[in-house]
């Protein structure tokens, strides 16, 4: 009889790499709104000092991202799952988990990105980490970054979903390799396309990083664009996002199809939520004296 799989549930509330404190607070919030479960569960030490915008080598708060990483890296080396699910933070909190199971499950590991943005630029583009980590997987980019990832993963093993904006593919690296991406157009109503892309992989395991950032402004509020003071200006563009349900419906398929290893969830911000809690605190008998 085949030994039952283990899952880790990881909280991690990582903000650094989005330098935006926010974060914070949606990863605590995310992680009260998932399903209960019996799985292991263990939320990863973050700093809540500011950064003051340090920058090394280009990059906002690296060696709180480093220090952070390495934490994450060492509960899941210490615990040993085959599955992590990791409850975020920006997107640099993908880098311990994916890390970890392309060096567990090597060339039979595929990642699919699920993400307006391919998160693959360098420090020379931009500042801020939570859009370079796919690039570190790679090898790419920052060295001490890279360092914690001894087992790259390959390029071919990469696919992108919900990338609509083309300009969004104009980086180096992303043209080295010239990944494939389906739109969220294409997987509005059918998997198909990237379920064969994926199977072009032949890997049989799958981590899927799914960025709420995907998700249409005017059905999901809770991401960077809508804040606020500039939520209107966003709508009025008309961006193309995908709908829950197609996106619901594209995890599900590939889950049917493959081992879904790893899935991480990123990039919750309920504005919302974050100016409400802000209000509560001012209130009279419920503010702190």
């Amino acid at each position: 009889m085949e030994n039952e799989k283990k899952t880790l549930r990881l909280i991690m509330p990582q903000w650094q790499g989005g330098n935006n404190f926010s974060y914070h607070f949606g990863a605590q919030l995310l992680a009260w709104l998932a399903p209960p479960t019996d799985d292991e569960t263990i939320e990863v030490p973050i700093s809540t000092d500011p950064t003051n915008d340090d920058n090394e080598d280009g990059i906002v708060a690296k060696k709180q991202i480093i220090e952070q990483t390495q934490s994450a890296l060492n509960i899941l080396h210490e615990r040993n799952p085959d599955n992590v699910v990791v409850l975020g933070g920006d997107c640099s909190v993908e880098l311990a988990p994916f890390a970890y199971l392309a060096e567990k499950y090597k060339e039979d590991l595929a990642i699919l990105w699920i993400d307006a943005h391919p998160d693959i630029k360098t420090a020379d583009l931009y500042p801020h980490y939570h859009a370079m980590i796919l690039a570190t997987l790679l090898g790419e980019g920052d060295s001490d970054l890279a360092q914690l990832v001894p087992k790259k993963v390959n390029p071919k093993n990469i696919v992108f979903a919900g990338i609509n904006d083309d300009k969004e593919k104009a980086t180096a690296v992303y043209e080295k390799y010239k990944f494939t991406n389906v739109s969220s157009e294409e997987f509005s109503t059918s998997s198909e396309t990237l379920i064969n892309a994926l199977r072009a992989t032949g890997a049989s395991r799958i981590a899927v990083h799914f960025d709420l950032d995907v998700l249409d402004l005017r059905e999901f509020r809770s991401q960077g664009i809508a804040k606020p003071e500039r939520y209107e200006e966003y709508v009025g563009k008309g961006l193309k996002r995908s709908s829950m349900q197609s996106v619901t419906r594209l995890i599900q398929d590939v889950s049917n199809e493959f081992d879904v290893v790893g899935l991480g969830i990123t990039e919750h911000l309920p504005w919302d939520a974050f100016t409400l809690s802000n209000m509560l605190r001012n209130l009279p008998l419920l503010k702190k004296h």
